[in-house]
């Protein structure tokens, strides 16, 4: 590598650095301020907006849970970080079409975005052609549409219950619990700590009146914007970008 190359690596590579420890502060602050242990969050930084270098370079600053919105960027940036150790555990965040299924759920650590039996169907489906004694595809949250809006993504709430009973008895995902956002980007901290608290009081009635699912113990929520208020509502999953690479590409 060339001086000059060494050099521009340097700068980003300090400025991840200072932003994740930035961002595991304040994650650690909202664990204080809940009462629960730092450790109870995990921090999954969200990549789709930077290169491939520069998502190495999360990884080697310790940040191995990374999120990609699109399954084709997940299939690129797997390919690319296939030798760096540890290994990468790919989320995805956005829509799974049916037709990507085959080839995107065998790459995933967790599919944050079931949102529909049909998704599921199709999960299954392509399981059913994964050779004998290999792994489980993958984790799964169902994703939940909070807000009740059909622009947003996401399961009705009314549909909910049957989507997690299928999930959890697939053969073909491990269900893990539940995903959602705030009702709005810039919605006030008030606001989005009632959006959070009705994904955790639906994941608690899901485990009291559903106990063949298990204990639905991840709850993905809280963004940039948002995620210390999230924390403070049992958010177990935080999915952090523009505050780790606003400026870097």
């Amino acid at each position: 590598m060339a001086d000059g190359e060494a050099g521009d690596q340097r700068v980003p590579r300090q400025r991840i650095h200072d932003a994740i420890a930035s961002v595991r502060d304040r994650i650690a602050a909202a664990c204080r301020a809940a009462g629960r242990p730092a450790e109870s969050v995990t921090l999954v930084a969200v990549t789709k907006s930077v290169s491939a270098d520069v998502t190495r370079l999360v990884v080697e600053a310790g940040v191995v849970d990374l999120a990609e919105s699109r399954p084709q960027s997940i299939w690129a940036k797997a390919e690319a970080l296939a030798t760096v150790q540890p290994a990468p555990r790919w989320h995805l965040i956005g829509n799974l079409q049916r037709n990507k299924v085959q080839r995107t759920v065998p790459l995933l650590a967790m599919l944050q975005t079931l949102d529909s039996l049909r998704l599921l169907e199709a999960i299954n489906s392509a399981a059913e052609r994964v050779p004998a004694g290999e792994p489980l595809p993958c984790e799964a949250l169902v994703e939940v549409n909070l807000t009740a809006d059909p622009g947003r993504s996401g399961a009705a709430i009314a549909a909910v219950p049957a989507l997690v009973r299928a999930a959890a008895a697939s053969p073909a995902v491990r269900l893990r619990g539940l995903m959602g956002m705030a009702g709005r980007p810039d919605a006030a901290a008030a606001d989005a700590r009632r959006d959070f608290a009705g994904l955790r009081m639906l994941r608690d009635e899901l485990t009291a009146t559903l106990p063949e699912v298990g204990m639905l113990a991840e709850l993905s929520m809280g963004m940039s914007g948002d995620f210390e208020a999230a924390i403070l509502e049992g958010a177990t999953i935080v999915r952090i970008g523009s505050a780790l690479f606003e400026g870097l590409g």
